[in-house]
């Protein structure tokens, strides 16, 4: 049976395997949701062993437990690892979704959920792929399962349980889909990722909240401490104020820059799908450029006295930032961390105390077009879509690749299926129904070529 005419035949089960998986709250930010966590693992584990794994385990790490399942068929072939996720981001602000955020639902061709395209729906499409082939005895390599449950608190567990794991884990190439494509008529292969350094900053004005009207003009206000810090993390031409931030940025040549900028991007269609006026970053570099191949620097959530409805007139005693700092090639997120803190507290007035946490980070990934998996993804994606697929670099972090490579010692291949239009970490998540069964469709192809190519 063609794999085409299997996702036609299965693909209303498929959506309801993906519904019960995406219902799960698994959002490992929170430790309410612990048990979901449980779940969640426990879910990817019976539908690994439905789809044709001859062994599947829940195993525990220090964090959240990892799936693993396998199946191999000879030690004489190429074995590859898929890796996925099974966590997903907080889903508020809840108010701005039109629809409950984990309670699937379908309009407009596309199912809306949080885990969505990232990361359950992307990784489910794994899953299928490989059931279509064990079922249909077309498996042509061994294949090994990884889903684990802290990629997006920073997958902290995960290096201990591959040095735990090494031999358990041996491969010959790492698949991943966790990154996206550039458009559906469109194919790409993301051969980068940026790194991450993610801190918290905490400000801390008088022992306790003041009454604005007796203390505001006399004592210092954390949160106005805090935002024209933040304000002064950037100048006017776009560029990092951190002493010492650019002295490790890869410099690319001017012949690789215009093949960045030889992508498809309409810049009208950019400003226009996310309603502004004009897009802003560092001068003398396209977006195309800074959202791939220059490091950055964004707020990600800041936090101070009284937020909820009404008034309440108070001078708070402290103000809080998340912020994140997406990194290129040879940019050490440890070094950048100890940068960012010694910038904070150089620059905060005597008036206010400064804490400053790393929560955590990873290095930028990045790997060759010339390799076997590359040329069976590239072979993979022509296959199913009519024409070669793009090199891309993505702006996104996946940190633990940089870990794969150096604790176990292979690369991986990241085979995207999700758009830009998604709204991942977002409210409204969504995956288009079109690349969640073309996602199906494709990964059996990479498996195919994978394997023939490897025999030679």
């Amino acid at each position: 049976m063609e794999i085409k005419t299997y996702i036609e035949t299965h693909k209303e089960r498929f959506l309801n395997e993906l519904f019960g998986l995406i219902r799960i709250p698994s959002v490992s930010a929170k430790i309410e949701h612990k048990a979901d966590m449980e779940s969640a693992a426990n879910y990817w584990k019976q539908l690994l062993l439905e789809a044709g794994a001859d062994s599947a385990s829940v195993m525990p790490t220090k964090g959240n437990p990892v799936v693993f399942a396998e199946k191999i068929i000879s030690h004489q072939l190429p074995t590859v690892l898929v890796y996925g996720h099974y966590d997903v981001m907080p889903a508020e602000p809840f108010e701005l979704w039109h629809s409950k955020p984990f309670e699937p639902e379908i309009r407009d061709e596309k199912i809306y959920a949080r885990g969505a395209d990232d990361d359950k729906g992307q990784a489910f499409m794994h899953a299928k792929a490989f059931e279509y082939l064990v079922k249909t005895n077309q498996l042509p390599c061994n294949v090994k399962f990884m889903i684990e449950g802290e990629e997006e608190v920073g997958s902290s567990s995960l290096e201990a349980f591959c040095i735990e794991n090494k031999e358990m884990l041996k491969s010959d190439i790492i698949l991943v889909s966790d990154t996206g494509m550039i458009a559906q008529d469109i194919p790409s292969i993301t051969v980068g990722l940026r790194g991450l350094a993610y801190m918290q900053v905490e400000v801390t004005g008088p022992n306790r909240d003041l009454h604005s009207g007796i203390f505001g003009g006399a004592v210092a206000n954390p949160a106005n401490v805090l935002a024209k810090m933040i304000g002064d993390l950037i100048n006017e031409k776009g560029q990092i104020t951190i002493d010492g931030f650019y002295d490790d940025v890869e410099i690319l040549t001017a012949n690789e820059r215009k093949k960045i900028n030889a992508a498809p991007f309409d810049l009208e269609v950019y400003k226009k799908a996310l309603d502004i006026e004009q897009v802003k970053g560092e001068d003398g570099y396209t977006t195309l450029e800074r959202t791939g191949i220059r490091p950055t620097l964004d707020v990600n959530g800041m936090w101070s006295g009284y937020i909820q409805e009404g008034t309440k007139t108070v001078l708070p005693s402290k103000a809080y930032a998340k912020i994140s700092m997406r990194l290129v090639p040879h940019q050490k997120p440890e070094k950048i961390a100890q940068l960012f803190e010694a910038h904070f507290q150089k620059h905060a007035p005597k008036s206010v105390k400064i804490k400053v946490e790393y929560l955590h980070g990873g290095d930028a990934y990045s790997s060759p077009t010339d390799s076997i998996a590359y040329l069976a993804a590239e072979k993979a994606y022509t296959q199913t879509f009519g024409k070669m697929p793009i090199p891309t670099r993505s702006g996104g972090s996946i940190p633990i690749i940089t870990t794969f490579e150096r604790v176990l010692g292979v690369k991986s291949v990241l085979m995207g299926f999700g758009l830009e239009s998604d709204a991942i970490h977002s409210p409204n998540e969504n995956f288009p129904l079109f690349n969640f069964f073309k996602g199906i469709e494709t990964i059996p192809y990479f498996y195919k070529y994978f394997a023939e190519m490897q025999k030679k």
